[in-house]
């Protein structure tokens, strides 16, 4: 009988968290576009809502009394990840919405063994693939945590302004202390400006001192403050399908380009 050292590990899914305790920044809106423009250029995603409020699922189009079971059932019930992705009407693109009863996770995963390691236990157990993205929640409890054990980077959607820089060095703290405690390999996958404004003088010197600092872990493609942005998700659907010339569907659609240039750069660089 062959020996099973033999055969390759068991395939998973590439995770990036999609993470900012500060709500407002465009955190959602990068979730959503990101993976529509991923799925477009022929990558399969699914998106992981893992936000209480569940404003992914509701930019998709989903129903509140259609999701669940969802990202709960995945996070406290073991269910695997492949029965409750749905499909989202975009070619190559699937959710796990975020179902009611994920408001009390955060309750719920105190008093369980290895509760930072729920969904990472969940994703080591499924053979699904594709490219995963999580939607995080604007705060750093027990869910974000849970996100970033299981992810293998981080993206994380800046607005530029002021205020928000403080709430990134908070966030980089914790990416930190998940390092040394729960995943050691977690990595910074890059920093997204967004809502900048170039007519806005608070805009240009927060991108400035943020590229400054942080170097070249920052996007080069920049977000802008869009209508079409906003107006979408009372559509329930991605800008990008919602009207796809905008010039917000088309920084995502670039976006997308350059995430997936840094995934190639950071396979090579662990090969």
């Amino acid at each position: 009988m062959p020996d099973p050292a033999c055969y390759p590990p068991p395939l998973r899914p590439r995770v990036i968290a999609i993470a900012n305790q500060k709500g407002g920044v465009g955190k959602t809106t990068t979730a959503i576009n990101l993976a529509t423009a991923l799925a477009a250029a022929g990558h399969p995603v699914t998106l992981l809502d893992l936000d209480p409020q569940g404003n992914a699922s509701t930019g998709l189009g989903l129903p509140a009394d259609k999701r669940s079971p969802g990202s709960y059932a995945l996070l406290m019930e073991g269910r695997p990840l492949a029965e409750l992705t749905r499909a989202t009407g975009i070619p190559d693109f699937t959710i796990v919405p975020s179902d009611q009863d994920l408001a009390g996770a955060e309750i719920e995963l105190v008093g369980l063994a290895r509760r930072e390691f729920r969904l990472r236990d969940a994703l080591l157990a499924t053979h699904h693939t594709a490219l995963l993205l999580l939607d995080c929640p604007p705060s750093l409890g027990l869910l974000t945590v849970n996100a970033l054990v299981a992810a293998d980077s981080v993206l994380v959607p800046l607005q530029c302004e002021f205020f928000a820089l403080e709430g990134l060095s908070q966030l980089l703290r914790t990416l930190e202390a998940v390092r040394r405690g729960f995943n050691p390999n977690l990595t910074l996958h890059g920093i997204v400006l967004t809502m900048y404004d170039r007519r806005n003088n608070l805009s240009e010197q927060v991108a400035a001192d943020v590229r400054a600092f942080f170097g070249d872990r920052v996007y080069e493609t920049m977000i802008p403050r869009n209508i079409r942005l906003s107006e979408a998700p009372s559509h329930g659907k991605p800008a990008l399908i919602y009207d796809f010339r905008s010039p917000g569907s088309q920084a995502y659609v670039r976006l997308a380009g350059e995430l997936l240039r840094r995934e190639r750069d950071m396979t090579e660089v662990v090969q």
